[in-house]
Order: C-alpha cells, then sequence, then structure tokens
C-alpha cells in the first residue's frame, strides 16, 4: 500500500503547527497579577536609588555650603554659594594629602594580597580533591560568620605581642594593617572565586595538562586569566570594603605615644568629625567625605560593566 506525501505549503515549511484545542493568539497580554508585580517592582528599585542617591547628593551639595548655612539648613540641598574653599582646607588642614597616600599603600598591598592568595587557595579548594578539602572550605566559611568586633581582644593582645619581637608587625605599621586586611577580606573572597572556578571548562585544564604545562603554569597561565570576570568583581569589593573599613585602623594604629601615623582616611575622617574641640568645621568634614567617596565611586563606574560581567558569569556558563 503506497502513502501519498503531501508537500508542504510554501512559506510554512519548519513551522509546527498548534496543537488542536489550543489555537495560538496573535499576541499575549500580561495578566494584571504580572502588571502588579511589575509596577512594585518598579516602585521599589524606585524608592531604592532615592533613598541610595539623595543622601550621597546631601554629603556633596553641603560640601559646598558654609558653616552657618549648614547649621541653620541642614536639610537643604542647593546651597546660597558654592564655597570650593572648603575642599583646600579639608586637603591641608584635615591632612588629607598624607592619609590620601598611606591608604592607597594600605588598601592596594591588602587587595593585590588578597586576590593572590584568595583565588590561589579557592582553585585549589575548586578543582582538586583530597581529604579535608570541604573541611577546609567550611572553616573559610565560619570566617564570614565572625564579626570583626569579637576577635578585637584577641588581635589588639596578639599585634602588641607580635610587635616586640618583630617591629614591622607591631603597632602603626603598614604590613600589619595590610596582614589583618588581608585575614578579614580571604574568606568571602575564597567563598567567591571557589564558586566561579568550579564553572570553568575542564576540558581546558586537561588539554593544557597534556601539552606538559604545570600545574602552576596552568593556575597562572590558563585559569586564571579565564577568571578576570570574577576577579574584577571581587576586587571591587575588597576596594570597598576595606577603603570604607574604620575599626580595625582605629584598633591598631594608634601607638603608645598617642602619635597617629600612616592613618587610612576613614580613620582621618573620624578624627576630623570628632576631634574638633570648641571650633567645628562642618564644611571641612563634609568636604574630606565626599574626596573620600569619589575614588571608590570612581572605580566602581569605570569597572561597573566588568563587576556585572563576573556576578552573572558561574550563571551563563
Amino acid at each position: 500500500m503506497s502513502t501519498v506525501t503531501t508537500p508542504p505549503t510554501p512559506g510554512t515549511a519548519g513551522v509546527k503547527p498548534a496543537p488542536a484545542g489550543k489555537p495560538r493568539p496573535a499576541g499575549t497580554r500580561a495578566s494584571a497579577s504580572d502588571v502588579a508585580l511589575s509596577g512594585f517592582s518598579h516602585l521599589f528599585l524606585l524608592v531604592w536609588g532615592a533613598m541610595v542617591v539623595l543622601p550621597l547628593l546631601w554629603v556633596v551639595m553641603s560640601s559646598l555650603k558654609s558653616d552657618s548655612e549648614i547649621i541653620k539648613n541642614p536639610l537643604s540641598l542647593i546651597p546660597d554659594s558654592l564655597h570650593w574653599d572648603n575642599f583646600s582646607r579639608a586637603w591641608t588642614k584635615g591632612g588629607f594629602s598624607g592619609v590620601f597616600l598611606d591608604t592607597i599603600i594600605i588598601v592596594g598591598g591588602g587587595v593585590l594580597l588578597t586576590m593572590l592568595l584568595g583565588s590561589m587557595a579557592a582553585y585549589v579548594l575548586a578543582r582538586y580533591e583530597f581529604p579535608g578539602n570541604r573541611l577546609i572550605y567550611y572553616l573559610f566559611l565560619a570566617g564570614l560568620t565572625l564579626p570583626v568586633y569579637m576577635a578585637a581582644v584577641p588581635l589588639f593582645k596578639g599585634t602588641e605581642l607580635l610587635g616586640k619581637s618583630i617591629p614591622f608587625l607591631g603597632y602603626n605599621q603598614y604590613v600589619m594593617l595590610i596582614l589583618v586586611y588581608v585575614a578579614w577580606s580571604l574568606s568571602f573572597t575564597i567563598f567567591f572565586m571557589h564558586s566561579f572556578f568550579r564553572t570553568l571548562p575542564t576540558t581546558v585544564a586537561e588539554a593544557a595538562l597534556v601539552d606538559g604545562a604545570s600545574h602552576t603554569s596552568l593556575f597562572f597561565r590558563v585559569m586564571l586569566p579565564m577568571a578576570k570576570p570574577g576577579l574584577i568583581s571581587i576586587g571591587i569589593f575588597n576596594v570597598i570594603g576595606q577603603w570604607n573599613q574604620w575599626y580595625l585602623p582605629v584598633l591598631l594604629m594608634q601607638p603608645a605615644g598617642g602619635e597617629e601615623k600612616h592613618a587610612p582616611i576613614a580613620q582621618a575622617l573620624i578624627g576630623l568629625s570628632v576631634n574638633q574641640g570648641y571650633k567645628s568645621d562642618w564644611s571641612g568634614m563634609f568636604a574630606g567625605i565626599t574626596m573620600a567617596m569619589l575614588p571608590v565611586l570612581a572605580v566602581y563606574v569605570i569597572f561597573q560593566r566588568q563587576v556585572q560581567a563576573g556576578l552573572t558569569g558561574s550563571i551563563t556558563k
């Protein structure tokens, strides 16, 4: 018995017909619940954006006011006249010319060392199986649950004892504060990069090993460049966290004589706001806060695309 095959109608080849009883609508309309959810999401984002932008704008505009204007009308956004001399006064008399360099050295060293050690540890924990792998990983995760305030007393005493035998690890030293910053940031860095390294293709690593690459070359020349979006994202988070850190410098950068050296910028802002005595300089304080915010804001604006790519990399791979 022969089967007759009907040729497809021109223009409809490859088009799957709609199931019987379920005609395909010409257009779909969003339901009332979808419209309500979309409206609520936009309203929430609008409120959240206002909560973030308005305080930032208030601080910047207050840095251009005079002290009397800040006291008389503190909530106004538009100043009567622009006082650009507030920034020069905060830069010179507030000591920001020195603390900016100190902060760049401390944060730069802390971020670079955190990224190096964190990515190496995360790569080994994510790509190699060995006894105690999960235990070490969970110990690093436990560091995320420990508030830094709970470690204040042992950290203070440990710095005091260590500084007696190793002077550059004592109070008021660059190296000491950099190592503390690294220890403070390492847990989240390993947690973030561990998930990112697990998404990288195994075939590339196997091909490199077959070609004769060592495990060190494999990490630095193959896997680390592939993890660039994740490195940039976690690097931005570490820059923001270490730049805005104030508790650790206040705890560990106060030598016995009361002399403050190598003070990070957050510590200088605290000193500018609370050590004014009977003479207030609110405009200079707001100018200092603005100068402290601008570098971090500029870094995020420049690398915002890389940050978004790093955060979504583990999902899209």
